[in-house]
């Protein structure tokens, strides 16, 4: 294993006070990490309450060796689309006080050059998160025709220039493998015909690539739907997002389980009624980092918190 990178949680102050945390609760924390957040729930706890991580990439695991002698705390290796799994195997479903997300990659992933999510260091082309199982960034570039690396750019990166990337790839391999993240970066930097001044050509096509590789935003459909499952009545859902597709999609859920009864207008039925359907309610605003965190992490400027409870 790689040396442990520092790595500052982002949002930790706002989505701990999110949680709303009582001492004797029980939390999921689905994103291990390197357990910033963790020991920001731990701190909030008494002797009696508990928290499970979760956490899909084996270097993680290792790191929460630090919390062993903590009787409070357990982690499971696994995505955090199988949380519903844990809870029932813990017999907790139905019974968590908050479940808390946050979303994406993070700083230890990006900056070990050995994980190949930076095409900003010389490194294998691998992006998975679990690097236990499943293909690598290199492996599925390498068969994958060009129609569907096209699809995966321009809707997962957003990126106009999909098709040329896409192209250029595919040209590249037929003379020599792409096994490193500057090889990609290079194919990338080269297919762009217009660059943006502010971002590396390579940005969104990286960002892209490793989001199907870890089927990111099917995760965080199946977590939300699980997650309401697995909180208790008043329970908490907080989740930071970092990518706008990954927020839409938390912000549609949260909206349409808040918002009861879809009924045509003027149809004769109680608010009673509409409001009995809600499964949530929304809790404040949307969260932005202060100005004292962006000085301090500029990585945490594209982060959104948003959080709900279950009714």
């Amino acid at each position: 294993m790689s040396a442990d990178h520092s790595h500052i949680s982002v949002l930790l102050t706002e989505s701990i006070d999110a949680l709303a945390i009582k001492p004797d609760g029980v939390y999921l924390d689905c994103t291990f990490g390197r357990g910033g957040h963790s020991q920001a729930i731990l701190n909030e706890l008494s002797d009696t309450g508990r928290l499970i991580a979760l956490d899909r990439d084996p270097q993680a695991i290792a790191a929460a060796q630090k919390f062993a002698h903590d009787p409070r705390f357990s982690i499971r290796h696994v995505a955090f689309s199988q949380l519903q799994d844990v809870a029932e195997q813990e017999h907790l479903l139905g019974k968590l006080d908050g479940i808390l997300l946050d979303l994406g990659v993070s700083s230890p992933q990006l900056d070990d050059a050995g994980r190949g999510f930076s095409f900003m260091r010389e490194g294998p082309l691998d992006m998975r998160m679990d690097t236990s199982r499943g293909q690598s960034a290199a492996q599925w570039l390498a068969s994958a025709d060009e129609q569907d690396i096209t699809q995966v750019i321009k809707e997962l990166g957003e990126e106009k220039f999909g098709k040329r990337i896409a192209h250029g790839i595919v040209n590249a391999r037929k003379l020599a493998a792409i096994e490193t993240t500057t090889q990609l970066a290079a194919i990338i930097d080269q297919a762009v015909p217009v660059k943006d001044k502010f971002k590396h050509p390579a940005t969104r096509s990286f960002q892209a690539i490793r989001m199907y590789i870890n089927s990111e935003l099917d995760e965080i459909r199946s977590a939300l739907k699980s997650a309401l499952v697995a909180l208790k009545p008043g329970g908490r859902l907080a989740v930071i997002s970092f990518h706008s597709l990954e927020d839409r999609i938390v912000k549609r859920f949260v909206r349409e389980q808040s918002k009861g009864l879809d009924v045509p207008h003027g149809m004769p039925i109680m608010q009673a009624q509409i409001d009995a359907a809600k499964a949530m309610k929304l809790i404040g605003k949307a969260i932005m980092p202060s100005e004292a965190e962006l000085k301090q992490n500029v990585r945490s400027r594209s982060a959104v918190l948003r959080v709900a409870e279950k009714l």
